[in-house]
């Protein structure tokens, strides 16, 4: 197992607080770091029926059982356990007592914000950062930009070499049959499927629920309630723009993006490399790698997930705004292999309209070679397996 980038603020967090909440999608490797971790701690999965039944129907049993603490997996199989962790907890407020994983966030934040206020640090785990699977590959053992998009980030495919295409069907799958049955009643999965793979087909677009509906053939209503069921089970981000009281006009509608470039490749049929590199969503495939590694930068320093994109009403975009204080790091994301003169133009409107934001920028790319250019330095998306760019 290598060290997860979350790892030295979780160590930190559970030397402070009582309790510590990791959650985040199913299979981005929350079990294996929480045991990894916290080997000294009992573990009791919730998934297991015989211990979920004994903690529901017995919880102060239960409980009693983990005198000095345990490692609660999947707490949201059982959430009203959160309610009796207060008591205890409040009796003996020993850091680190409790670690508890959830894979279902509003169900899971909800009770945590209920019962255990002030007493949890709350750390969110998506899959592997670029980074951390460079690191698990070794040096000298690069993977092309349209492989790396296919293969996708969840750590059980790269810790057992499994082949992609049958472990993201595997896994969605598994998503539509247990976890929708859970969190809502889908009654047309088939039809929630097809709107999955159309939204798989808007990637790095702005979020036009009339026209989702329209093409899926759902209500206004079924829309939203399904996308707001694709961002609880941590299957898509939408990214929201930033506004600015200046008074120009700016668009309103977030940007979708997936927690997985991979199960996003997988959606559209991508299957091969070739594929990927033929493809007419290669740019916005590329774009989702880069503002999702700025999500999980953000997790994994224990921030809260506020990244915007800039788009005005004269057409300027600039794909990503990072906050840096009070002013943003601006980045544009090109998967194109040379740079152009129009990489910039974006950029350069940003810092002419809204200098009081404006905290300097970047663009990344889908080339090989970085340029430390004066105004706006140009980064490989190499550099990613390094860390985010500076």
């Amino acid at each position: 197992m290598i060290e997860r980038n979350i790892t030295p603020r979780l160590r930190r967090l559970a030397g402070l607080y009582p309790v510590v909440t990791l959650a985040g999608p199913r299979q981005s490797g929350k079990t294996t770091l929480a045991r990894a971790e916290f080997g000294h701690l009992p573990y009791h999965s919730l998934e297991d029926p015989d211990t979920r039944r004994f903690a529901i129907e017995d919880p102060r049993g239960f409980l009693a059982g983990c005198p000095d603490g345990a490692v609660l997996d999947e707490i949201q199989r059982a959430p009203e356990l959160v309610s009796y962790l207060q008591g205890i907890v409040d009796d003996d407020p020993t850091p680190g007592r409790f670690i508890l994983t959830g894979s279902q966030q509003f169900e899971l934040m909800n009770r945590v914000s209920q019962s255990l206020a002030g007493r949890t640090a709350v750390l969110r785990l998506l899959p592997f950062t670029l980074a951390e699977v460079a690191r698990l590959r070794g040096a000298g053992r690069p993977v092309s930009l349209d492989r790396t998009m296919l293969t996708g980030f969840y750590p059980r495919i790269h810790d057992r070499e499994l082949d992609p295409g049958q472990a993201l069907a595997d896994y969605f799958a598994t998503y539509v049959q247990r976890d929708l049955r859970q969190l809502a009643a889908v009654q047309d999965l088939q039809r929630f499927e097809r709107f999955v793979r159309l939204c798989a087909g808007r990637t790095g677009q702005l979020l036009n629920l009339s026209q989702l509906g329209n093409d899926a053939g759902v209500s206004h209503p079924t829309v939203r309630a399904w996308i707001d069921l694709l961002q609880t089970s941590h299957i898509v981000h939408l990214l929201p723009p930033w506004f600015t009281n200046s008074g120009k006009r700016l668009v309103k509608s977030p940007k979708l993006y997936f927690i997985d470039v991979g199960l996003a490749c997988w959606l559209l049929g991508l299957r091969h490399p070739e594929q990927v590199e033929r493809d007419p969503l290669r740019g916005a495939l590329f774009e989702n790698v880069v503002v999702i590694e700025a999500l999980k930068d953000r997790f994994n320093a224990g921030e809260s997930g506020d990244l915007y994109f800039y788009r005005d009403s004269g057409g300027n975009e600039v794909d990503l705004l990072v906050p840096d204080g009070r002013r943003f790091r601006a980045i544009e994301i090109k998967a194109g292999a040379t740079v152009n003169p129009d990489y910039f133009r974006g950029l350069r409107a940003f810092a002419a309209h809204q200098p009081q934001a404006d905290g300097g920028g970047c663009v990344v790319y889908g080339g090989e070679g970085n340029q430390p250019r004066s105004d706006w330095p140009v980064f490989s998306w190499r550099c990613l397996e390094a860390g985010p760019p500076a």
